[in-house]
C-alpha cells in the first residue's frame, strides 16, 4: 500500500448495512475494506463446527486462534479463511446468528480478534473498517469515524432482503425480534459494548437510498481526512 495511513471506522447495530456500505465506501475512496463482523461470524462458525463448549471462554479463544482466521486480499471482496478454508457460506447461517452476540461478549475472544484487527491494520494501513467497536475500542485514534443507525423495522426488512437474495427464507417479524435481542446484548456487554464512538458522525440511513448513504459518507470522509490522505483517490 502507498500513501498516508488512513483508518475510517463504521460502527452501528446489526442490520444497518455496515459491511455493504463499508465495502462500497472503500471502493469509492480507493481504500481497502476490513469486515470485522465477518470475523466474529467466522469465529462463531468455528466454535459451532468444532463442537467447542461455548461457555468455556478460554476454549473458545483457543479454537479461534487455532483456526488462524485471515482474509484473502486477492479477492473482491476479501474472502475470510479459517484453517485455510473459505467461510463465506457459513457466515449468515441461522445457527451462527443465534449465538454470535453471546460469544462476542466474551473477553478472551474479543481480545484475540482485536489483536488480529490491529495487526491487519499494520499491514493494510489504509482501511475502511466496520463493526461494533471499531471507533471506540479497536481504532480510537481513527481519522474518521461513523455511527450508522436505522429504525428496527427498516433493519429487519434489509436483512430479510439479504437472506431472500441468498435463497433463504426470511420472516421480517422474527428478524426484528432477533435484532432487538442482539442490540440489548451488544449494548450491555462489559467488553467492547456497542456505543457511539467519541467523535463519530451519526448517520441515520432509515430514509436514505444506498447511493445517498455512500455519497454522504464519501463527502464527510473527504472533509475530515487529514490533508493529502486521499490525494489522487478516485471518486464515484
Amino acid at each position: 500500500m502507498t500513501g498516508e495511513r488512513l483508518i475510517v471506522t463504521i460502527d452501528g447495530p446489526a442490520g444497518t448495512g455496515k459491511s455493504t456500505v463499508g465495502r462500497a465506501l472503500a471502493r469509492r475512496l480507493g481504500l481497502e475494506f476490513l469486515d470485522t463482523g465477518a470475523m466474529y461470524r467466522g469465529a462463531t462458525a468455528v466454535v459451532l463446527d468444532e463442537g467447542v463448549d461455548a461457555s468455556d471462554e478460554r476454549a473458545v479463544a483457543r479454537a479461534v486462534r487455532r483456526a488462524a482466521m485471515r482474509f484473502d486480499w486477492t479477492t473482491d471482496p476479501p474472502t475470510l479463511l479459517a484453517h485455510g478454508r473459505p467461510m463465506t457460506d457459513r457466515l449468515r447461517e441461522p445457527d451462527v446468528a443465534a449465538v454470535i452476540s453471546t460469544l462476542a461478549a466474551q473477553a478472551p475472544l474479543r481480545e484475540a480478534l482485536v489483536a488480529q484487527q490491529r495487526a491487519i491494520a499494520r499491514s493494510h494501513p489504509r482501511l475502511v473498517t466496520e463493526g461494533r467497536d471499531q471507533g471506540s475500542v479497536v481504532f480510537p485514534d481513527a481519522a474518521v469515524k461513523f455511527y450508522l443507525t436505522a429504525s428496527p423495522r427498516i433493519r429487519a426488512r434489509r436483512r430479510a432482503e439479504q437472506l431472500r437474495a441468498a435463497g433463504r427464507p426470511a420472516d421480517v417479524d422474527e428478524i426484528e425480534r432477533d435484532l432487538a435481542r442482539r442490540d440489548r446484548l451488544d449494548a450491555a456487554r462489559a467488553v467492547g459494548p456497542l456505543v457511539k464512538p467519541p467523535g463519530a458522525v451519526e448517520v441515520d440511513t432509515s430514509e436514505m437510498t444506498f447511493d445517498e448513504v455512500i455519497d454522504a459518507l464519501e463527502r464527510l470522509t473527504r472533509q475530515r481526512a487529514p490533508a493529502g490522505a486521499l490525494a489522487g483517490a478516485r471518486g464515484g
